[in-house]
């Protein structure tokens, strides 16, 4: 059962409220367990995630709430661009410590919704207009789309590149390089991206691993090597939960490439049939995410507060990092990294050097609702890519089941066919699928039926 976090009102960041709660008996493991959800965001579904309201927290939580009112996108949505884009914005100028080596204020995050329907894209679009007061250069030449190659994403931030020049018998630069390091890549379709990385020899998931790992990336072409240094690359994708399923493979679910992201189900919020409007107090939060980016370029290591740093140590810490094991477990595999870098985002944008115990609590709100949602759409796949392309399939097929010259026709010749009859053999030992024998006149025709 997802935490999600509720602490009292207080003085003396949130210090306050957390004594109070204890004084009147309650503990941090109670407090961990209660369900809190954000006023007027109620779910039609029951399963779906809930957005705790101590997510909304400072300077991002007043962005959201001032941009919720004019757009149609999740909140949760237009959260997560607040942050990764603002961790991007400030460079290396702020970090965390783990271990000996500096954790910098990127994050990979994926939208995950019905196609058109969810309103993914325009969740960018009000966090933009912010941001393009505060870096218009940014803004216009670091945010970028269209991944395809681990060459191209270093290409984009690429170190100058000096070669020796005989006739002057000297080094002569022939490529200046970029000097801006900072890559925010919005990807609207993220599918294509993970079509991408399936192909033989394509290098795009190994960098992007190393990207959100450290700052120096290299490529091994051999005819054209490129390098950088200071790279700070973050990404927003845009998916549905269908086509997630379908092209995260085995691979990528087992090589760490899928738990360095924030997956996020997200569904349109309201209905604008004539649009949104200017933000109440746009020239506000300009001023307010002016200085919070102003500080954060210069902030340095940001350290734990007293507070924080014992339900770190004592409560928390020890229940992210204890992870479990299948699918679900391995994606949620780097929760207390993911939980550091978002309460570190946090503090940085309320201008902190410390991370408080409000910080914390939003970050784990916001680790919650990605955890939940996880759950949702891993929660019946197996990590099998066969075997769960063809429940999905029989699922989709109702009550009329598939043939088995359906079935093979499903995988278009790139499966083998005994990879196809061990998936069947499964299922029917699962007792997830039925097989009954119809009589044509001819050769009996074999019929599969999912089994729910």
């Amino acid at each position: 059962m997802p935490r999600v976090i509720h602490i009292p009102p207080g003085t003396n960041g949130g210090k306050q409220g957390l004594d109070d709660y204890r004084a009147a008996g309650g503990s941090i493991k109670n407090l961990l367990d209660e369900a809190i959800p954000c006023t007027g965001f109620e779910p039609v579904d029951p399963h779906y995630p809930i957005l705790a309201k101590e997510a909304l927290q400072g300077v991002a939580g007043a962005c959201v709430r001032s941009i919720d009112p004019h757009t149609e996108a999740d909140r949760v949505a237009v959260l997560l661009n607040m942050n990764v884009g603002f961790g991007n914005l400030i460079h290396q100028g702020a970090w965390v410590r783990i271990g000996a080596r500096p954790q910098y204020l990127k994050e990979y995050a994926v939208l995950v919704g019905r196609s058109g329907k969810a309103r993914k894209g325009t969740s960018w679009e009000y966090p933009e207009v912010l941001f393009r007061e505060v870096d218009e250069a940014w803004v216009n030449q670091r945010v970028i789309s269209g991944l395809s190659s681990g060459e191209g994403l270093i290409y984009a931030v690429r170190d100058p590149v000096e070669k020796y020049d005989a006739k002057i018998g000297e080094m002569k630069v022939t490529d200046c390089g970029v000097p801006d390091k900072r890559l925010m890549v919005i990807e609207g379709e993220f599918a294509r991206v993970l079509k991408v990385m399936s192909r033989e020899g394509n290098s795009l998931s190994a960098i992007l691993r190393d990207a959100y790992d450290r700052d120096r990336l290299q490529n091994q072409t051999k005819n054209d090597p490129h390098r950088s240094t200071g790279a700070h690359v973050s990404i927003v994708g845009h998916i549905t939960s269908e086509e997630l399923l379908r092209h995260l493979n085995q691979t990528e679910q087992a090589n760490g490439f899928a738990n360095r992201f924030l997956f996020a189900m997200v569904r349109r919020s309201k209905y604008l049939p004539y649009g949104g409007g200017n933000l109440e107090n746009h020239e506000e939060l300009v001023t307010e995410l002016r200085m919070s980016v102003e500080f954060g370029r210069s902030a340095d290591e940001i350290t734990w507060g007293e507070e924080s740093k014992l339900l770190w140590a004592e409560e928390i810490y020890p229940d992210l990092s204890e992870g479990e094991e299948g699918l679900v477990g391995g994606i949620l595999g780097r929760a207390e990294t993911h939980v550091l870098r978002l309460a570190a985002l946090y503090a940085v944008m309320d201008r902190s050097k410390t991370i408080e115990p409000p910080h914390l609590f939003a970050a784990l709100s916001l680790w919650d609702y990605c955890e939940a949602s996880v759950r949702l759409i891993f929660g019946n796949a197996s990590g099998d890519r066969t075997l769960d392309t063809l429940v999905e399939a029989l699922r989709n097929a109702g009550t009329g089941g598939m043939t088995r010259t359906e079935i093979h026709r499903l995988f278009s010749g790139h499966t083998k066919h005994s990879e196809i009859e061990r998936a069947l053999v499964t299922l029917l030992g699962q007792g997830r699928a039925s097989r009954i024998y119809e009589e044509t006149g001819g050769r009996s025709t074999e019929r599969w039926r999912f089994v729910r």
